[in-house]
Formats: structure tokens, sequence, C-alpha cells
């Protein structure tokens, strides 16, 4: 009955969305309203959304705050932290509003939430009063959903707009943070707010300058008009100097210090999934990250290229689902082009036939099958042949699901965490005489 009703009224019907409404206004009133007690900042984008409310949030917990967060990884109210099985980006009226009174009751001053194209559409953040909304960037995603890239745009606009019809808590003003070097940040600009901030590295009034990269992250002079400061962010890539500058900008409206913010992000913990190593001893690097578009699995590729002596190994595959198909055989000339070695697989194929989806991906790659390419459905077994290919200097980059911890197939929803799969196949080690009284130490990671 439910995917009856499905068909006939499709997920942007004006009835279905009419009932996300009246949820969501039924939501906000049973939990009363529990945003007009917070300082409420709502991070939008395409890429980075998780990583900068990360470093946000710990930023305001270097302030003295206590602070709740919702992201795609991990949900927080004050020193709790959880882990996000719940594959959404925003979570859905009712709880959403249940975790924004969890934190208020448990004295947390601000909420830190990711706001999805998705969740604005379906009014899942109707009744939250937002104060801040950052923008972080535009690419092509969720086209399927949308339409276009333009009313994809359109939709994390809403944002926006909501923010400066909200209501205004007592001293505190309604604040833009932009990121300005994105083409798209005009768009947003236009809109109304008591307070705009813009950031970038090229554009922007608040900017990271003088960026130079280290072995275990970046160093940059973040500058405001009134002061700068020298930051040692132990996170690797520009993508993330592009984050913190947004983590910072958001901070310095908020009049947290430039010494609090240095503190803060010269001492960051990393989001899980996002560009982490896995380290069991070997003599290669393992890399699992969410890249799960064409811009994103490109910025992974450009940023591990140069670091890597020996050969760049990918694993990844395309979300199914009915996500955006025309972006599938986009990854897979990314990758043609890009490294060295190609293991396609399964990512989350939800319903969808997975090995439809990996062929589509294979569309847009010129190398055949067996010429550095294999196709491999099971995402354990591909992770298998890429660390038994590997050798001393190269890199392997897992790509698509990051720290998420299930796997969405026709199956249902699966345990399933790509770290914990590397692991366990880099501890099957056996101690193999090779002559009398030297042993040396291999993987089996072939094996059964």
């Amino acid at each position: 009955m439910i995917n009856f009703l499905r068909k006939i009224f499709p997920d942007t019907h004006p009835i279905r969305l009419l009932y996300h409404k009246a949820v969501a206004i039924v939501a906000a009133i049973y939990y009363r309203f529990p945003s007009s007690r917070l300082r409420v900042i709502a991070v939008t984008g395409t890429n980075g959304k998780t990583t900068t409310c990360s470093l946000i949030a710990q930023i305001l917990e270097a302030a003295g705050h206590k602070v709740g967060v919702t992201t795609t990884v991990y949900f927080q109210v004050g020193d709790r932290k959880w882990t996000n099985l719940t594959k959404q980006t925003t979570q859905g009226r009712f709880e959403l509003q249940r975790m924004l009174r969890q934190m208020v009751d448990e004295g947390c001053s601000h909420a830190v939430i990711e706001a999805s194209s998705h969740a604005m559409i379906q009014s899942r953040l109707w009744g939250v009063n937002v104060d801040t909304a950052v923008f972080t960037n535009l690419t092509r995603d969720h086209v399927e959903y949308h339409g276009s890239i333009e009313a994809y745009k359109e939709a994390k606009g809403m944002l926006f707009d909501k923010l400066n019809r909200s209501s205004r808590k007592s001293g505190v003003p309604k604040v833009f943070v932009v990121n300005e070097d994105d083409p798209a940040s005009e768009y947003f600009l236009e809109f109304r707010a008591d307070q705009k901030y813009t950031c970038g590295i090229q554009k922007g009034i608040y900017t990271a300058r003088n960026i130079s990269a280290t072995p275990n992250g970046s160093r940059f002079e973040y500058s405001i008009p009134n002061g700068k400061v020298e930051i040692s962010l132990p996170l690797p890539s520009r993508v993330n100097v592009y984050n913190a500058v947004c983590a910072a900008t958001v901070a310095v409206s908020e009049h947290i210090a430039l010494e609090t913010i240095k503190y803060a992000l010269d001492n960051v913990k990393a989001v899980p999934g996002r560009m982490e190593s896995v380290d069991a001893g070997q003599l290669y690097s393992v890399i699992v990250d969410y890249a799960h578009a064409p811009d994103s699995l490109q910025t992974l590729i450009d940023m591990f290229r140069p670091m890597t002596t020996g050969k760049l190994i990918l694993v990844f595959g395309a979300t199914g689902g009915g996500r955006d198909k025309g972006k599938r055989p986009v990854m897979g000339q990314v990758a043609d082009k890009g490294v060295d070695n190609i293991i396609l697989t399964d990512d989350d194929p939800y319903a969808e036939d997975n090995i439809g989806i990996i062929e589509q991906v294979a569309s847009g790659i010129e190398r055949g099958e067996g010429d550095r390419f294999w196709k491999i459905p099971s995402r354990h077994e591909a992770i298998r042949l890429a660390l038994a290919m590997a050798k001393e200097g190269d890199t392997i980059l897992i790509a698509g699901k990051g720290g998420e911890e299930v796997q969405v197939t026709k199956d249902g929803v699966l345990p399933y965490d790509d770290r914990q799969i590397v692991r366990e196949l880099l501890s099957r080690q056996i101690d193999v005489e090779i002559e009398p009284g030297k042993v040396a130490t291999v993987n089996r990671c072939l094996e059964g």
C-alpha cells in the first residue's frame, strides 16, 4: 500500500509536501518549539557540511559553551556522542525536534545542525528558529530529486530565506556566513540578514592566507578585518581549510576570540570517515572517505596523488535508490583519469540492481576490465583485493561510505564499516618460515 501511494504521490508532489509540513507543525508543537531556547547554527552546501559542523562545535566548546550537534555521521548532546545510523543528513521532523528538546533539557546553549536540500523541501526545519545560516559550496548532487541543479540551489536557498523570516531572539541577530569563493555565493548573499560574513581563500572578508601543506594537515593565516592568527590545522587538504575558515567565521560572528579559535582548530579531532587513515602497521596507506560524487572524488584523488610514491588504488561505487544516475559515468571518468588501479564495487545499492549501477559507472571508464580495472560487487571482497595488491608506497582510497556503519541493499540494512573491514583483513597475518631460523609475516587477506 505504501509503495502504491508513493507512485501516486511522488516525493515532490504537493500533497506529499503538505503532509510533511503538517507533521512538522505537530512535531514542533509537541516538543514546545525547543529551538526558541537555543542559538541555532545550520550548515548547508554540497560538501563539507559534517566537518564544518564538527569544527564549529569544537570551537564553541573551547569557548566554554555546551553544544548539541546533528550531522550525517554523529549526534551530540553535551558530553554524549553517538553514531548516526539513520542514513539521513537532517533528521525527520519528530526526531529533530526531540533532539533539540534534549539539548535544551540538558543545558546546551547552541545547536549545530546539517541542513540538507531534502530537509528544506520536506519542511524538516519548520518550527526550527535558525539564527546563523552557513553556505559551504554547491556542486552537482540530488538532481534526481530536485530536477535540476538550479532547483537544487533554490532548495538550499530556502534556509537563507527562512532565516530572515524567523522571529528574532533577544539580542541574537540573524547571520549569514557564505563561502564567497563559490560561484553560487552571489545567489545566497542576495537574501536579507542582519549581518553577512563572507569568507574564503581567494575572496571574502574573512580569509585563509599563506596556506602551506604539512605532512599531517595545513598551516594558514586566518585574517579578519581587525586581526589575524596563525593556525596549524591537523586535517589534510585544501577542502578542510575551507571548512575551517567557515567554522572560524561563524565563531567570529559569535564574538569568540581569535586565540580561542586558534586553540580549537590547532587541536581539532577529525570527523570519522572523512579522509580517515587506517593504520595497522602496513607499508602502504589506506584512506577511507565519504567522497560519493564526481567533485568530491576528484578532490580526494588530487589530495593523495602527489603524496603517493607508488600506485594509487581506488575502491568505489555509486549510491542506488534512485540517486542521481547522471553522475555515475562521470565518476567513472574521474577514476579512469586519476588513479592507477580501479576496483569498482557496491556502495549502497538500496533495492536497485547493483550490477546495473556498476555497469553505469563503468561506462565512463575507457580501460578494459582486467587492464588495471576490476568489477567486484562485494565491497568486502573489493577491499580485500586492494589490500592484496598494495605494495610499499602505494595508497588505497576507499571512497563513498566514509564512517557509515551500515550498508543498505535489497536485503535490508546490514551492519558494515569500511574501516572495520580493513582492520580485520590486515590482522589476518601468519608467520611463515622462509628458511631455517628466518620468519616472515605474511598477510592472509586473499584467503577465506
